[in-house]
């Protein structure tokens, strides 16, 4: 079982992007949170600092990032950040069952210790996260799940990914991997999801049921 970090395991995306549109709307891109959110969540930062630039048609300042995670870093103390509902009891549940479970993010890995540790989900997973950061390729492409795949010592065609965006998807099929696509959050855009192949559910509690034979 391959988890993505941001949407599926701690609630960081609406915040997150909350903190990208006021940053990008100092810099003249008036994108909606929403905007936001449809354009770059499940992308790594990288690549969603270069697609903001070709929209506003020039680099953004050297410190764009640094500063802008530190507003984000500081709404997650302040909200404070809470673990996706039912998400904890999932996980516990499918590796009692005898599942191998690991994340995969965009994020880095100092902020999936960040917002992992915040939440009480990183001792679920620690020795076993994995970042885009590793591989030369986010996602929608498959590198970082294959990688994530050969770290855990399974084959792809045996491994299921939670996503909650359509780039997540997307790589996970590439991967050769069966999506698993949360959609229960009310920003959540089934359709999309299960344009791009995912198996949609609603609450995580659903999730034992959907791997275990």
């Amino acid at each position: 079982m391959i988890f993505d970090c941001d949407g599926v395991l701690v609630d960081s995306e609406p915040l997150a992007n909350a903190s990208f549109s006021r940053a990008l709307k100092a810099q003249g891109l008036d994108w909606s949170v929403e905007e936001t959110m449809r354009r770059l969540m499940g992308r790594s930062l990288k690549s969603c600092v270069e697609i903001c630039e070709v929209e506003i048609g020039r680099k953004l300042p050297d410190d764009f990032v640094e500063k802008m995670q530190a507003v984000t870093y500081q709404s997650f103390r302040d909200a404070p950040l809470q673990p996706v509902a039912g998400v904890k009891d999932a996980v516990e549940a499918l590796q009692k069952a005898g599942f191998d479970t690991c994340v995969a993010s965009s994020g880095s890995p100092d902020k999936m210790r960040f917002t992992l540790g915040l939440t009480g989900l990183w001792d679920l997973f620690d020795g076993r996260i994995f970042s885009s950061s590793q591989v030369p390729r986010g996602k929608p492409f498959p590198d970082l799940f294959l990688h994530a795949a050969i770290s855990m010592n399974v084959q792809p065609f045996d491994c299921v990914v939670v996503e909650d965006s359509v780039p997540g998807i997307q790589a996970a099929r590439s991967a050769g991997m069966r999506p698993l696509a949360y959609a229960g959050a009310p920003y959540a855009d089934r359709s999309a999801l299960m344009a791009a192949g995912g198996e949609p559910f609603d609450d995580m509690k659903q999730l034992p049921a959907l791997v275990q034979p």
